[in-house]
């Protein structure tokens, strides 16, 4: 399979197939999984980027562990919507990672994820700057999910 349109990616997935969405940073990697019905979006985990393979091995066991089939990658577009550098990376994870495991992968406009995730922890739930840490990444893969899937659901 192939990076397809996120619209698509229902037809593609078997029924109840969950699947996960990526933040993907330089240093880590937001992960996030949907319901079975691909209504909600949960935080699930936060990996620390090694090497591609060592991290692309934990990203397949915890896809295995909910039985996800599909990824969502969050796509960071610059604000007059472009895509410099990072897009580029982002498209060539998806590339590398569809080498090694055929599946639907799409892709999601992320812009001002990681911003809206950190006001959210400041402003309305008060977290502290070192548990922020912990939890932004795992939280905007949980806010790119969602968005994705609310557009899914308002198709």
């Amino acid at each position: 399979m192939a990076v397809i349109d996120l619209t698509e990616l229902p037809t593609v997935l078997p029924r109840n197939a969950p699947v996960v969405g990526l933040d993907l940073g330089d240093k880590t990697i937001g992960v996030a999984v949907s319901d079975t019905t691909l209504r909600i979006a949960s935080p699930m985990e936060t990996i620390r980027r090694t090497k591609f393979s060592v991290d692309v091995e934990r990203l397949f066991e915890l896809m295995d562990s909910r039985g996800a089939v599909g990824v969502v990658i969050g796509l960071p577009v610059n604000m007059d919507g472009t895509e410099g550098p990072r897009c580029q990376s982002s498209r060539a994870f998806a590339r590398n990672l569809l080498r090694l495991k055929d599946m639907p992968v799409a892709f999601w406009d992320e812009r001002m994820s990681s911003m809206a995730i950190n006001r959210m922890l400041i402003d309305e739930a008060d977290v502290s700057r070192a548990r922020r840490a912990e939890l932004v990444d795992k939280a905007a893969a949980a806010w790119i999910l969602q968005g994705a899937l609310d557009r899914l659901q308002n198709r």
